[in-house]
């Protein structure tokens, strides 16, 4: 049965690529069914792929080859929690070293223009922390970084001046 809610990502002709890329690179992630034109259309021809179904860390996606009238923003990203900094290291690398682009803060954008998060959890708890110097000690760290480096996260919410 197909889910209730499932992101329909638009794509120029690429979101194949993309959908074995995110699958290869991301746990509890997998290619689906890929629908073909039944016939020509004013855009394209029989056989073109016009959707890709898709999960990303177990969300539900649809790439769809919409052409180059839409692109993507920063108004919408996943958002990927990691445990440590190989997780980290190893999400991120793969996004910017296949052709994407690093911004800051743990954000990056892969080669099809989505826009990732790649947060590690102790960030996340470290910007929540009930004390109110811990946050502000680690979101000020955070605001240095591009990728996000857990041990100097973690020294700032020790209080760490290293």
């Amino acid at each position: 049965m197909a889910p209730k809610n499932t992101l329909c990502l638009w794509f120029d002709g690429t979101a194949v690529d993309a959908a074995h890329f995110y699958a290869a690179t991301f746990p509890d992630s997998a290619v689906g069914t890929i629908f073909r034109a039944p016939s020509d259309y004013p855009a394209g021809k029989q056989g073109d792929v016009l959707t890709v179904a898709f999960t990303v860390v177990g969300i539900p996606c649809i790439g769809l080859n919409g052409g180059p009238q839409f692109k993507h923003s920063e108004a919408f990203s996943f958002q990927i929690a990691t445990d440590d900094q190989a997780e980290a290291d190893r999400l991120w690398n793969a996004i910017v070293n296949n052709g994407g682009q690093a911004s800051e803060c743990g954000w990056c954008k892969d080669r099809w223009g989505l826009s990732w998060q790649i947060t590690p959890r102790v960030l996340t708890e470290g910007i929540s922390d009930p004390d109110p110097a811990v946050a502000r000690r680690v979101f000020e760290a955070m605001m240095t970084m591009r990728k996000i480096d857990v041990a100097a996260i973690e020294a700032a919410r020790r209080g760490d001046a290293g």
